[in-house]
């Protein structure tokens, strides 16, 4: 019998980023893969953007929890980004927070080793990465 796969969307953003302009990322980058929104379990970002008010606002209307990693934790994800950013790891100590931080919780809720289903989408004031696991 084979589970639902398990869907985590990593999110990056800068500063003062609006929860709708997350939610458009989230929405054209699923409708692109073919996801549906009911299929992603968590969202999953930087401790640096834990309150973070866009974050947040997109975590309580998608009724979704949201988890959030050390620069350290993330750094660990390194060798499976898509992409490496230098500026995101001058400002943050990680090369990539999207594609870390959906790794790094697909990892955690899972029992097999996450991948990215969605390598790093980049909108206005923002970026999105979708991983899995089972």
């Amino acid at each position: 019998m084979s589970r639902e796969p398990i869907l985590v969307v990593g999110l990056g953003c800068q500063r003062g980023c609006p929860a709708s302009t997350l939610r458009a990322l989230l929405d054209q980058a699923l409708l692109a893969h073919g996801v549906a929104l009911d299929q992603v379990r968590a969202l999953a970002s930087i401790d640096l953007k834990r309150d973070e008010p866009g974050l947040l606002e997109l975590a309580e209307q998608l009724a979704l929890p949201m988890t959030c990693f050390s620069a350290e934790q993330l750094a660990d994800y390194r060798e499976r980004l898509s992409h490496r950013s230098e500026i995101a790891f001058e400002r943050t100590g990680c090369y990539g927070i999207a594609e870390s931080a959906a790794l790094a919780l697909a990892d955690q809720l899972g029992t097999t080793p996450a991948m990215l289903l969605i390598p790093r989408q980049k909108g206005p004031m923002s970026t999105l990465a979708l991983a899995r696991t089972s």
